[in-house]
């Protein structure tokens, strides 16, 4: 009787996940250093695209992985859930550096140097949850980087809320607070979008422990 070890599909599971999670947090770090330095926008808005397009791909590798496995480390839908919200949240860094190219904005605020840098914590925090993943006695510790995600998330709406309010206070440029928003609004949703990414983590963390 031929038998089956279906250990390599169940690590390769793990392995996207941690690929997806360094490449979104390449991304994150891209977004930071455009916005510090200010400079090369066009080539740095082109290696987040490029950055963007590698995370679908992983994306639809784990999709493609989860149809052709019967047998997972952990729930299906858990594992399309985080699947997508990680994809999300590379796609809201890849907005609102595409935004701020677009628009032709002329300097980054320090609204947005502060929310770039959380969602630069945020997604280095999920990139290490993620790899508390692979076994049990890490779950503690995974739990703990999840609390720690949350409290980043609550810090980023707290900029966020005080950005769109000086944003009203501080400029009659209705264009400019168009812009200025929906930029803003792409960097606070990357974090809601990692915090989403912690709660599956601790579903799955109380589902197998």
């Amino acid at each position: 009787m031929v038998r089956l070890s279906l250990m390599p599909r169940e690590q390769k599971f793990f392995d996207l996940f941690e690929e997806s999670t360094e490449n979104t947090l390449k991304a994150a770090q891209e977004l930071k250093g455009m916005i510090d330095s200010w400079q090369f926008i066009d080539s740095r808005v082109a290696e987040i695209t490029e950055l963007e397009h590698r995370g679908d791909t992983i994306t639809h590798q784990i999709m493609s992985l989860l149809h052709r496995t019967f047998v997972t480390p952990f729930d299906r839908e858990d594992i399309a859930l985080m699947a997508h919200t990680m994809d999300d949240v590379l796609d809201f860094i890849h907005s609102a550096a595409d935004a701020m190219f677009i628009y032709k904005v002329a300097s980054p605020t320090n609204r947005a140097k502060e929310l770039a840098d959380i969602i630069v914590q945020a997604t280095g925090e999920v990139n290490k949850a993620i790899c508390g993943l692979r076994r049990k006695t890490e779950f503690k510790q995974m739990l703990e980087r999840c609390v720690e995600i949350n409290r980043l998330e609550n810090m980023a709406d707290r900029v966020y809320r005080a950005a769109i309010g000086e944003l009203f206070d501080n400029s009659s440029d209705i264009a400019q607070i168009i812009k200025w928003r929906e930029i803003y609004e792409h960097m606070e949703s990357a974090t809601d979008r990692c915090e989403d990414v912690a709660d599956v983590l601790e579903g799955v963390a109380l589902k197998n422990a």
